[in-house]
Formats: C-alpha cells, sequence, structure tokens
C-alpha cells in the first residue's frame, strides 16, 4: 500500500508543478517554467513507473 502512495504523491507533485509552469509563464520568466515544467514531467513519469 505504501508504494501507491509515495506513486500518488509524485503524481499530486507533477501536477503542482504544472501549475508552477502557469504561473511562471505569466510572470515571464520562461526559464523557470521550463525547469518547472521538466520537473513536473519527470515527477509523473516516476508516478507513472511506480505504481
Amino acid at each position: 500500500m505504501s508504494e501507491n502512495m509515495i506513486a500518488y504523491a509524485m503524481v499530486f507533485i507533477g501536477l503542482f508543478l504544472f501549475g508552477g509552469v502557469f504561473s511562471l509563464f505569466k510572470q515571464g520568466l520562461k526559464l523557470g517554467a521550463v525547469f518547472c515544467a521538466l520537473g513536473g514531467v519527470m515527477a509523473i513519469t516516476a508516478g507513472v513507473l511506480w505504481w
């Protein structure tokens, strides 16, 4: 059960980071948005593969 909870947490973190992408892009911080998007993709990928 704990393995699924970690997977859910990773997917949640990835979605949270994608929210940050929109926020940073709106503020004009495109480089920060790119790094946040990369982190989000890695977190969601880790969550899906962990599942």
